[in-house]
């Protein structure tokens, strides 16, 4: 077998265990055998359609088996692929496609309106719907083995990222990069065979197509994939499947525990909870451990394929808060502006180094080049390291308020408000003040039923922060906008709420 990729898993697969459940979508389940035989025929239909080693193949849709039969087909041609959000709007996706020069799309058949609504120059020149024509495709493609050499440096998927400030840029991510990752898992998560995972995060992010569902597989367990996350659905699912693993992002896992049935649900057959995307309230941490269940946190980005930081159970509570040590095959460090690692206790900027580190971006080379510095790739992300080695992730480096020459984190203010029983979100954001430079100012989302009080909220850090932390104003917002991997979009908030009359 010349294929070193991803297109060959579901055959090393099938040939191990061709019997064992792959995917489980509604009622229906795959094998590894018929996930084999499934993703070959696919290959088939679309290198009949034309697509050739190296060309870019789309798919627009919700957590589908499709959605991995054509990731594994595109890796069996030595083609890429492209997933797409979505939550985008046409031009948006219009512009991926574009940009990435796709010349394949396989979409749902709920967006057969926004695919027709295209504009004719983004040079995808073969369209498959799911659903009747996607089966006739595979019912008429051919079953033999395709031949096709796949290096582990070779691009295996163009992943954009969340696109929180200007245009997305597309990260390429290499067999090698995601098969490193996949290990990283393997080895720092204790997966076994026997894992069921419930996959509700979107596949379009990368952290449930890498941290849950690529890991499982490679070790031959059982992908539960559902269309998109409920709350009230989880709690049926994880029983009926017996689900053993799950990965959500902390607002998921927030509404878990804010469920009525969150106190009497059948939660017995979980075995590891990880949470990621955005920082984990400790207020949230520790309601999951009074249900006698441990978060699992880590922290990493799309550039990294994405796991990089890496908390263990062992230490979950002891160092509750912070995202842990780097993972097993990945070298990571806290940084001043030249380079040199910080002291115990000092603030800098994550950059990180290892086999799952993307080479760049897709055809951006200016914008590639300015995010390595020596081979460490810079996350432009603040934290700090505890005299163990453990990284806490502070904040975002351009969200940094600097108020009178102090630097102040919003997220070590947020952490503390989503404490507040009234808050169920909020965001810190700098606004101009004559004084100061910026001050800090808090934007809050009420419980559902509560009347908040703009002066009780900020009362209530008082002793807890520093004077020059404590925001200056409040404002109420019925909503704050969040991409679809859940993660806050700080330029929106400052944009809505950065020069409106806050409540102080």
């Amino acid at each position: 077998m010349r294929n070193e990729g991803l297109g060959s898993w579901p055959a090393r697969r099938a040939r191990k265990t061709p019997h064992r459940t792959a995917l489980v979508h509604g009622d229906t389940t795959w094998t590894y055998a018929h996930l084999h035989e499934r993703t070959i025929r696919l290959a088939h239909a679309l290198r009949a359609r034309g697509v050739r080693r190296g060309d870019r193949i789309a798919y627009l849709g919700p957590n589908h088996p499709s959605y991995l039969e054509t990731l594994f087909a595109a890796g069996t041609l030595g083609a890429v692929f492209v997933p797409l959000n979505i939550r985008l709007a046409g031009p948006e996706i219009a512009f991926q496609l574009a940009d990435s020069g796709t010349k394949a799309l396989v979409y749902g058949a709920q967006y057969a309106g926004l695919v027709a609504g295209l504009p004719g120059d983004t040079h995808v020149r073969a369209y498959v719907e799911v659903g009747a024509e996607y089966e006739a495709e595979l019912a008429g493609a051919a079953t033999e083995a395709i031949d096709e050499p796949v290096a582990p440096d070779d691009t295996c998927i163009i992943m954009y990222t969340s696109g929180t400030t200007g245009r997305p840029k597309g990260a390429m991510l290499t067999h090698a990069n995601l098969t490193w990752n996949a290990v990283n898992v393997l080895v720092d998560t204790d997966l076994i065979a026997d894992e069921r995972a419930l996959v509700s995060a979107p596949l379009f992010h990368t952290a449930g197509l890498n941290m849950l569902t690529l890991p499982v597989l490679l070790k031959g367990g059982t992908c539960v994939l559902v269309a998109a996350f409920d709350p009230q659905a989880t709690f049926d699912l994880i029983e009926r499947h017996r689900i053993t693993f799950m990965f959500g992002v902390p607002t998921m896992f927030e509404q878990i525990a804010r469920h009525p049935r969150w106190p009497t649900a059948d939660l017995s057959s979980l075995r590891i909870l990880t949470c990621g995307g955005s920082p984990v309230p400790t207020a949230m941490i520790a309601a999951y451990q009074e249900r006698g269940l441990t978060f699992l946190q880590g922290y990493g980005m799309t550039e990294a394929s994405p796991g990089t930081l890496f908390l263990d159970a062992e230490h979950a509570v002891r160092k509750a808060g912070s995202a842990g040590v780097p993972h097993f095959f990945s070298d990571v460090r806290v940084v001043r502006p030249d380079m040199a690692p910080v002291d115990v206790g000092e603030t800098g900027e994550v950059v990180i180094r290892g086999p799952h580190v993307m080479p760049g971006y897709w055809g951006l080379p200016e914008e590639t080049a300015a995010s390595f510095t020596d081979g460490w790739f810079r996350s432009g992300d603040a934290a700090r390291v505890d005299e163990d080695g453990y990284v806490f992730i502070v904040d975002r480096i351009k969200d940094m308020i600097i108020s009178g020459g102090e630097n102040i984190y919003p997220a070590e203010i947020e952490d503390l408000l989503l404490a507040h029983p009234g808050i169920a979100e909020c965001a810190v954001i700098g606004v101009p003040d004559d004084k100061w430079g910026e001050v800090p100012r808090a934007v809050v989302v009420p419980r559902e039923g509560v009347a908040l009080d703009p002066d009780e909220v900020l009362a209530s850090l008082s002793g807890r922060l520093a004077k020059y932390k404590i925001p200056k104003s409040v404002v109420l917002a019925d909503e704050l906008p969040r991409t679809a991997s859940g993660k806050l979009l700080k330029s929106r908030v400052r944009t809505r709420y950065g020069k409106s009359q806050g409540s102080s």
